[in-house]
């Protein structure tokens, strides 16, 4: 690495500076880049590199995109949403464009305070994560220290093709129930990667803010924590039905005046204020 793109201070998580990452960074060799659960991770010849994405940061490599679409990007582009940047030996370059500045760079980030990753995380794995926790269904999974890589929509949709309200306590599922529940995350996991991921916003026709589950006609369940649900979530632990697969939505005449209240979370309480964003920088 060459030189490295750092101007916005809110964007270095945990101890990590800036100047911080432009130190000791420039002059590295990149060996490897791998991932778990939502964090990617770059080793070198020097201090890991943790990339972070948030909802709606995206990986800009030698001008391409990836992933060109997200369910919560703009499709805008400002200067200032490159909030991170790699200059390699060559001419190559990695760019981290967000938005919302609701992802982050951390160098040599604690790997062990996440759980296993939900790609390969095993039916004892996630009956552990459960077991003894009193706290919400879908709260307990969005733990990054439990199971690592589960969001809000996945968790959703994993939840509802199980039959399984997102709020009852974690703990309750008996084996029969968490067995339908690693099926189904592993199965949704699949399906939503075949189809781009779920932050593209390729899902049922009937997730949408005010939306009714197509299965039971109702309209979304409470929240589970702090996270809203769009819909697709039965109230009750089970509700009648045979397939795992969705079925084809039902329009309900009532579903465009039901209303969803949706909050996004600035941050955490205990952690440190959110700055002004650096100049250039706009809300959409």
């Amino acid at each position: 690495m060459v030189r490295v793109h750092a101007p916005d201070e809110w964007f270095a998580k945990g101890d990590t500076t800036t100047d911080g990452l432009r130190l000791e960074l420039t002059g590295a060799l990149v060996e490897r880049v791998r991932r778990i659960g939502k964090l990617v991770v770059m080793d070198t010849d020097g201090p890991r590199l943790g990339l972070r994405f948030g909802m709606t940061g995206k990986i800009v490599v030698d001008g391409a995109m990836p992933i060109d679409h997200l369910l919560y990007d703009s499709p805008r582009h400002e200067p200032a949403w490159d909030r991170f940047g790699l200059e390699f030996d060559g001419g190559g370059a990695m760019v981290l464009r967000d938005p919302r500045r609701l992802g982050g760079v951390q160098l040599d980030p604690d790997e062990d305070r996440l759980g296993p990753d939900a790609l390969s995380l095993t039916l004892g794995q996630l009956r552990k994560a459960l077991a003894g926790s009193t706290v919400a269904l879908k709260a307990r999974l969005l733990d990054q220290r439990r199971v690592a890589g589960l969001g809000n929509l996945l968790v959703d949709e994993a939840l509802w093709r199980a039959h399984l309200s997102p709020v009852r306590e974690a703990r309750s599922l008996d084996p029969k129930e968490s067995a339908r529940l690693h099926r189904n995350i592993r199965r949704t996991l699949t399906v939503l990667s075949e189809r781009g991921g779920s932050h593209t916003g390729d899902l049922q026709p009937a997730r949408v803010r005010g939306g009714c589950c197509p299965r039971t006609g109702e309209a979304a369940a409470p929240r589970a924590g702090r996270r809203p649900h769009h819909l697709l979530v039965p109230r009750t632990p089970r509700v009648t039905g045979t397939g795992d697969t969705p079925p084809t939505p039902t329009p309900n005449a009532n579903s465009r005046d039901r209303k969803t209240r949706v909050r996004v979370i600035a941050h955490t309480p205990g952690s440190r204020p959110r700055p002004a964003a650096p100049p250039g920088t706009r809300a959409y």
